[in-house]
């Protein structure tokens, strides 16, 4: 177990190119995982890593050891889960990226359960919407929504979340309440903007068509470039808006919103639980994974 840890220890810093960072990931002083590949390095004979001031790199001989020792960590994970009763409890650390609007409207709010079942486990959790990079910032796996693009990553679909059409009731009141897609244009509707880059083309109004989806150009009240933002901006009345039922589901139950449209919603998002390598597929991640389908069921496709 003990040489197991250093190999841990020693893929950690080679994959973050750095003892501090790695070090900070693992919970683990800086000077242990320097001691430790130094250790490592000495009973193998050879040098793994190039160390300068600013950043580590592997050497020929530390990228082979490298592809080996990931490849005993996943043989001892699946060896371990071979006779491993789900009453043995988790323990170590699971480090996540949420999206932050799921995180804080779904997943969050869900978590005492997922805790309580796994009191051994340490969880660190970062939301963001931006693109982190599991290797560099040492996550053992991220919730992506929308496609992965990154063929490097292995990604385990978990569903489609359901996408609805919404307007507040004083915005329907002011323009009327669209029944078919003539009527977005024929009562004049305005619809809000999202972007992560501010001044880009708007994407337009997403509708099915056939077995595909289209757009429909629709003038913009407002150009906002996150989620939160866009969904206070239909909450005050500023446009219409198409959004996740995860994230606006409890205004469409208090009334806050109403749904418009709804048999021409927009084309559900894929969720996916995205891993750096077939190791980081851990007995943790695997519960994780199963907890948040269970989460999500009801606002998937």
């Amino acid at each position: 177990m003990h040489n197991l840890e250093h190999l841990h220890i020693f893929i950690r810093v080679a994959e973050m190119r750095s003892f501090s960072r790695a070090a900070e990931s693992m919970g683990i002083q800086k000077g242990r995982a320097s001691t430790v590949v130094r250790q490592l390095e000495e009973g193998m004979g050879t040098r793994l890593l190039h160390r300068t001031t600013r950043s580590v790199q592997l050497t020929e001989d530390g990228r082979r050891f490298q592809e080996r020792a990931r490849e005993l960590l996943t043989d001892f994970d699946e060896l371990q889960s071979m006779f491993a009763k789900e009453s043995v409890a988790l323990q170590g650390r699971l480090r996540v990226d949420l999206p932050t609007e799921l995180a804080r409207t779904t997943l969050v709010p869900a978590l005492p359960d997922f805790m309580a079942a796994y009191p051994d486990l340490e969880l660190q959790v970062s939301s963001t919407d931006r693109q982190v990079d599991l290797v560099e910032e040492g996550f053992d796996c991220v919730l992506r929504l929308g496609p992965v693009g990154d063929e490097t990553l292995i990604a385990r679909p978990l569903g489609r979340l359901r996408m609805v059409n919404a307007a507040s009731p004083v915005y329907l009141a002011r323009h009327g309440t669209p029944r078919a897609l003539e009527d977005l244009h024929r009562q004049g509707h305005r619809t809000i903007h999202y972007s992560r880059a501010l001044g880009a083309r708007p994407y337009g109004w997403e509708y099915p068509d056939g077995d595909d989806y289209a757009t429909l150009p629709l003038p913009g009240a407002l150009q906002v470039n996150s989620v939160q933002a866009y969904e206070a901006a239909g909450l005050a009345g500023i446009g219409l808006i198409q959004a996740a039922l995860t994230g606006i589901g409890r205004h469409l139950e208090s009334g806050a919103l109403v749904e418009v449209l709804p048999d021409f919603r927009p084309e559900p998002l894929d969720v996916s639980l995205v891993v750096a390598h077939r190791r980081n597929l851990s007995r943790r991640v695997r519960a994780f994974m199963s907890w948040i389908e269970e989460v999500l069921k009801p606002y998937l496709d």
